[in-house]
């Protein structure tokens, strides 16, 4: 007789239905091959491969177990502060047994401040903020994803906003979590995201002068060209190209 992982449970589901989502999610981009490559010039042997990007759609309520619990005392409390949470948040995902609240970015900083101070929730510690870049996601191209901590109650869960290209601004947070000083600057240096209210925002890896955002996806490779026993191999984007 084989044993039921779900037998016994956990903190989260219980005997609680894991929530329901949209399967379909949100479709974002559609990929031709390994690497995105259109003109011929892919030779993975992948060239007819298709993919669809998706981004999860919101969930339905049950979340299961603590999720609902949080979701429940982070609206309340909102309200009691003159803020409706549709307003505040956008969507809520449940996706790979995470919770995930998408934030309207200018509730960002009062959502997280009620999140770290109100007893119920109490999630004390922001381990960091990491940005992304969705070309296909018109309109909140960047986004930034906060991971966010309770050492009271032992949850983790993320709050994530977005923002288009051509207007790039977030509040920063390093008011309510201090330790995102750095991880801000790395987002900015990186991502082009700019946290509107960060102390001393600045490009951390990068030369100052430099141009650009290397982690944005539509980023070109660039390099410098590389001498090997006298032979000269070019840098990455005057090789041949793939797309």
């Amino acid at each position: 007789m084989t044993e039921n992982p779900n037998a016994h449970g956990d903190e989260r589901n219980g005997d609680a239905v894991p929530a329901p989502r949209d399967t379909g999610g949100e479709v974002i981009r559609v990929r031709k091959g390994m690497f995105g490559a259109n003109n011929g010039g892919d030779t993975s042997g992948y060239g007819g491969l298709i993919r669809t990007v998706t981004l999860p759609g919101a969930a339905s309520r049950p979340y299961g177990g603590w999720f609902d619990e949080v979701a429940d005392e982070l609206e309340g409390a909102l309200e009691e502060q003159d803020l409706l949470p549709s307003n505040a948040i956008e969507k809520t995902v449940v996706d790979r047994e995470e919770l995930t609240f998408h934030i309207a970015r200018e509730h960002l900083v009062q959502v997280a401040r009620t999140l770290r101070d109100d007893p119920a929730l109490r999630f004390e510690l922001c381990t960091g903020v990491s940005g992304v870049h969705f070309p296909g996601d018109k309109g909140r191209e960047l986004h930034a994803v906060y991971h966010l901590r309770s050492l009271t109650h032992g949850r983790i869960i993320r709050l994530e906003v977005s923002a288009p290209d051509s207007d790039p601004h977030i509040p920063s947070l390093v008011a309510v979590y201090p330790t995102n000083d750095w991880h801000e600057r790395e987002a900015y240096d990186f991502f082009g995201l700019i946290f509107d209210g960060h102390p001393a925002l600045t490009r951390i890896m990068m030369p100052d002068d430099w141009q650009g955002f290397p982690q944005r996806k539509d980023y070109p490779l660039g390099g410098i060209a590389v001498e090997y026993k006298g032979a000269q191999i070019p840098a990455p984007d005057q090789r041949r190209s793939y797309s």
